[in-house]
């Protein structure tokens, strides 16, 4: 049997409760007084798409190295719900910690024995101390904070510090949760010894931030431009919308303090996506935020954004699917939907942000390539990113910075006699110019269809002009892979016939899997693709290696296939890596797949 893990500022612990118990703000408080202790945290909540009663999780992985990405495997169990008892123990560590409610007794069977069993009377010393039925909920929770606290040495200061933030605004709070955390802290200290598990003090976290990518995105199209959103709620795009109006009431607002701003929950997502275009049509900067359900019902007037060339911006916070699926799980599932979005021959540009920093400059960037481009651009997220605090580098902007609105006529170019056709390509680029309404009395209109037209926006069906649009279309997609966010390419530090291609919130679980992989002697060179189109380099990376994984949180391996399908590729030669239970992918999954893979890749291609 193995002996109690011992680990300083290297292990994981995940909290097991019920949703609606109030646990999910005092694991939150953990997690951050951990990080004000100047060591760097990962933490992930999965969390049951009902309001109250089923299990949630709360997973903190503490790694002063800095990894950021799930581990797998769980060194501490903090398991509050009798429910999940069985399937939480057996994710512990062999060696690992089971912290435990032990009011009531619970049979030595249900117990492993290479488990360390901390048991805490929390509904005990709950009653005794709160009469209130909602106080005895709500201060357990911090109870048990206190407790860790002293079992794994976080300093109780820097939690009181939080509390008081938290706080501020109802002060009188602050003493009764100080007198709980206290109360746990106390308990311990009397009833048990510090774990082998232990926070000490560093200085690994900087001047790094813990945000949420949907807050960061909201932000993100405030600087870029953004004026106009219309949105429907749909888990898990909603704190986006609701993050954009926070940010609006203290950003956009104008010098007698009138907003400066339309933000309209709609009837349903089909009218959102209408307000978005029709507000891109009158020149204002406008988004919506949804899901993948959300992108489905929106197809229509994508087309027509895509043909009558008229900019939006869409966020797309992608959860499980099909149809309802998992609603409150992640995955990387709405890529070939976003790609081809609507009917007939169309293709939109993808922005792949990693974490929160890079949604805060995509969301900003998406804008000024909608405009540039005249067609609707998707920032596609996830669950994961959107929803959870991620370690991310403070937001950065160039206040030297102008918006990009792209080709737009203006009235004095019309007064100087320019020849406008609104879908005419004038410089090979295939983008056309446009006008604002109301440029001019009498020059530079033209009548807005969904329907084919020649360059000068009339109405014609015949096969000649309705191809020639066709291909101007396809030309300034082409166009666009020279103004989307080129890949990111690391070399391995020995030459290798592998690659790898990956994007979005596999990032921070594919780097670490990367640095093992590396540690044993498997050398694999790495691209992260940040935008649809693929910039030639992509197809230059797969040409260099004989074998190419394309690792991915979807089971129809969505990106892989947009590979073959854009780049006529051999499939062959691109290796699916998947993961898709809805929980983020972990260095361990990666690493035990593409070490199987590479062991019995001829047992693999015929399972």
């Amino acid at each position: 049997m193995p002996g109690p893990l011992t680990a300083t500022n290297d292990f994981v612990v995940k909290f097991a409760n019920v949703n609606g118990s109030g646990s999910a703000s005092a694991n939150s408080l953990f997690a951050r007084s951990i990080l004000r202790m100047g060591v760097p945290v990962a933490a992930r909540n999965i969390f049951p798409s009902n309001i109250q009663g089923l299990p949630t999780w709360y997973e903190v992985r503490v790694c002063e190295e800095g990894w950021l990405g799930r581990r797998g495997g769980v060194d501490l169990m903090v398991a509050m719900n009798p429910q999940t008892w069985d399937r939480d123990v057996a994710e512990i560590e062999p060696g690992g910690y089971l912290f435990y409610d032990s009011t009531r007794p619970i049979p030595e069977s249900r117990f492993r024995g290479d488990v360390t069993v901390l048991g805490v009377p929390l509904t005990r010393l709950t009653n005794a101390a709160y009469s209130d039925p909602r106080q005895r909920q709500l201060f357990k929770n911090i109870i048990y904070v206190g407790a860790l606290a002293f079992l794994l040495r976080i300093d109780t200061v820097e939690i009181e510090r939080l509390l008081a933030e938290q706080f501020e605004s109802k002060p009188k709070l602050i003493p009764a949760n100080v007198e709980a955390l206290k109360m746990g802290w106390d308990w311990a200290r009397e009833n048990l010894q510090p774990l082998g598990l232990q926070v000490r003090r560093a200085d690994k976290v900087g001047d790094r931030i813990f945000v949420e990518g949907n807050y960061a995105a909201a932000l993100g199209a405030v600087y870029g431009g953004a004026t106009v959103c219309a949105w429907y709620p749909i888990t898990p795009s909603t704190s986006l919308a609701e993050a954009f109006t926070e940010h609006c009431q203290a950003l956009r607002l104008d010098a007698d303090g009138q907003a400066n701003f339309a933000i309209v929950q709609a009837e349903d997502e089909i009218a959102s996506i209408g307000m978005v275009v029709g507000a891109g049509w009158n020149g204002a900067r406008a988004f919506t935020c949804t899901s993948g359900p959300g992108v489905s019902l929106m197809q229509e007037f994508i087309g027509l954004s895509y043909f009558a060339e008229i900019p939006a911006v869409i966020f797309d916070v992608q959860r499980g699917g099909p149809s309802t699926g998992m609603p409150t799980r992640t995955q990387q599932s709405d890529i070939l939907l976003a790609a081809y979005a609507s009917h007939g021959d169309t293709k939109h540009p993808l922005l792949l942000p990693m974490d929160p920093a890079e949604c805060f400059e995509m969301g900003a960037a998406a804008f000024d390539l909608a405009d540039r481009l005249q067609s609707t651009v998707f920032v596609m997220l996830d669950l994961d990113i959107g929803m959870n605090d991620w370690l991310t580098e403070p937001f950065r902007w160039d206040d030297a910075r102008r918006l990009d609105r792209g080709k737009v006529m203006t009235a004095g170019m019309l007064e100087a006699g320019a020849d406008f056709g609104r879908y005419k390509d004038v410089d090979g680029d295939g983008i056309p110019f446009r006008t604002y309404p109301g440029t001019h009395p009498s020059k530079g209109a033209y009548f807005t269809r969904g329907t084919s037209r020649d360059p000068y926006a009339r109405y014609s069906e015949e096969g000649a002009v309705y191809q020639a649009n066709m291909l101007r279309l396809l030309k300034k997609f082409h166009t666009a892979r020279d103004l989307v966010p080129a890949p990111v390419t690391r070399a391995a530090a020995a030459p290798t016939p592998l690659g790898v291609i990956y994007y979005g919130s596999t990032t921070p679980a594919m780097d670490e899997a990367l640095a093992e992989l590396a540690g044993d002697g498997v050398h694999i060179d790495a691209m992260r693709v940040r935008a649809f189109p693929f910039p030639d380099s992509v197809y230059e990376f797969i040409a260099a290696h004989g074998r190419v994984f394309v690792v991915e949180q979807n089971r129809d391996a969505q990106l892989r296939t947009l590979l073959i399908n854009e780049g006529e590729i051999d499939p062959s030669r691109l290796t699916a890596v998947l993961h898709f239970e809805g929980a983020p992918i972990t260095a361990r999954f990666i690493i035990d797949r593409i070490s199987a893979l590479l062991a019995a890749p001829e047992r693999e291609a015929a399972e």
